[in-house]
């Protein structure tokens, strides 16, 4: 059977983020990696310096702060579209 899924993701390229929202990108990306590790880690996986999916090692399970750029950088990239995704929907961030 062919796999016919085509990603059909929300365009957000027309959002513009302000400014004052680029720390909470930082803290979202972060938060978006403690959240995928501590899941990693409930499935019994644990750090290894390369991925093995049969022993269940993975080199991204360390503090975001260890991580290698590209890899914050896809947490960023996230976290950038579903704040875009969530002003584009109408809603407003505030900080209380």
């Amino acid at each position: 059977m062919e796999n016919k899924y085509i990603p059909t993701p929300v365009d957000t390229r027309a959002v513009e983020l302000p400014a004052e929202l680029m720390p909470l990108i930082e803290l979202m990306a972060k938060n978006v990696h403690e959240v995928w590790a501590q899941n990693r880690m409930a499935e019994g996986w644990s750090y290894g310096r390369e991925r093995d999916d049969v022993q269940k090692h993975h080199p991204c399970l360390v503090p975001y702060e260890e991580l290698p750029e590209n890899e914050k950088e896809y947490d960023r990239a996230t976290s950038c579209e579903t704040i875009k995704l969530i002003l584009q929907s109408g809603f407003n961030i505030s900080r209380k």
